[in-house]
């Protein structure tokens, strides 16, 4: 059997990372490259002209024009943060190297820092994972699933009826030699035809051509003018012996082991997209591991402030 070049291309090893963002200074260059990478540019007049006045320690940018002064993280996920560069590098080294996820306690220990703090670190990179993600959209062949995230609660309900439960729609495209190219895991309120409607209309290309097992809410995508070949699934035909199935269930296996192997429990009703985007946002960037890092780098100079509250807030 040949090699997968993907699983086993070499990424961005941890003396790499070190000799690459090792210190203060290095972590700074980075992230003043990735926020403008043409130089500064003032965010109010769009001026590049520019003087740097420090602040103790702190640098800012000062426009010549309008003399608004602007330091190297305000505006972004690090605004107001009082943690080094640096600790926010090994965050995002952590949370996007390795293949499966990286808890919250775990990343305290990594980090050497309290757990309301690798708390905050892990949900503003993961936030920023997901809103990166929401550009996504699926347009060759696709198999879909319906899928839920949880398990029941102490003296509840178990099966669909768990309130711990949280559903949401799984697909994988594939391309014309049959390997997966990109995933969505996208939480739903429930499965109703309606529901993959939206669900189809948002991320799925008129192009696409879905497969499902059959199931009455998956002619959504019909609503939203793709293509629909449903497989139906039922006694006797079990979808894992299907091969029209093989990369949905293989997808859906992978994710599962991933949380369950790394989190013994988080508010899913709350909190499920973040932690179903940070395994997509991963895959969907497989394909150049080296890349991820400065990737998120970037989206997270991009997507502007997200304060703790804000994180707390979202549902």
């Amino acid at each position: 059997m040949a090699m997968n070049r993907i699983q086993f291309q070499k990424g961005l090893s941890l003396s790499e990372f070190m000799h690459n963002y090792g210190t203060e200074p290095q972590c700074q260059a980075a992230l003043e490259k990735a926020r403008w990478p043409q130089g500064f540019i003032c965010p109010d007049c769009r001026n590049p002209s520019h003087c740097v006045v420090w602040h103790g320690r702190v640098k800012t940018f000062q426009c010549n024009r309008c003399r608004r002064q602007v330091t190297l993280t305000a505006g972004t996920i690090f605004h107001s943060s009082k943690l080094p560069l640096t600790t926010w590098f090994q965050a995002i080294y952590f949370l996007t190297q390795g293949k499966n996820s990286t808890s919250t306690l775990e990343l305290m220990r990594l980090l050497g820092v309290s757990y309301r703090t690798a708390w905050r670190l892990k949900h503003k990179l993961m936030q920023t994972m997901s809103e990166r993600e929401e550009s996504t959209v699926l347009a060759q062949r696709v198999e879909i699933d319906d899928a839920y995230l949880g398990g029941e609660r102490t003296g509840g309900k178990v099966g669909r009826g768990s309130e711990n439960k949280i559903p949401f729609i799984a697909a994988v495209e594939t391309n014309e030699e049959g390997h997966p190219l990109r995933v969505l895991f996208s939480p739903v309120k429930t499965f109703s035809r309606s529901e993959v409607e939206a669900w189809a209309k948002r991320f799925l290309h008129p192009t696409a051509t879905v497969i499902s097992d059959g199931l009455g809410c998956f002619r959504g995508v019909t609503d939203a003018g793709c293509t629909h070949q449903p497989e139906v699934v039922g006694v006797g035909r079990k979808s894992t012996e299907m091969g029209c199935f093989h990369w949905i269930n293989t997808i859906l296996g992978n994710l599962k082991t991933s949380i369950d192997g790394t989190y013994h429990g988080f508010k899913f009703e709350k909190y499920a997209y973040r932690y179903l985007a940070e395994v997509q946002y991963r895959f969907n960037r497989r394909f150049d591991l080296r890349s991820i890092l400065p990737r998120l780098i970037y989206a997270a100079v991009s997507i502007g402030k997200r304060p703790e509250p804000c994180l707390r807030a979202t549902g």
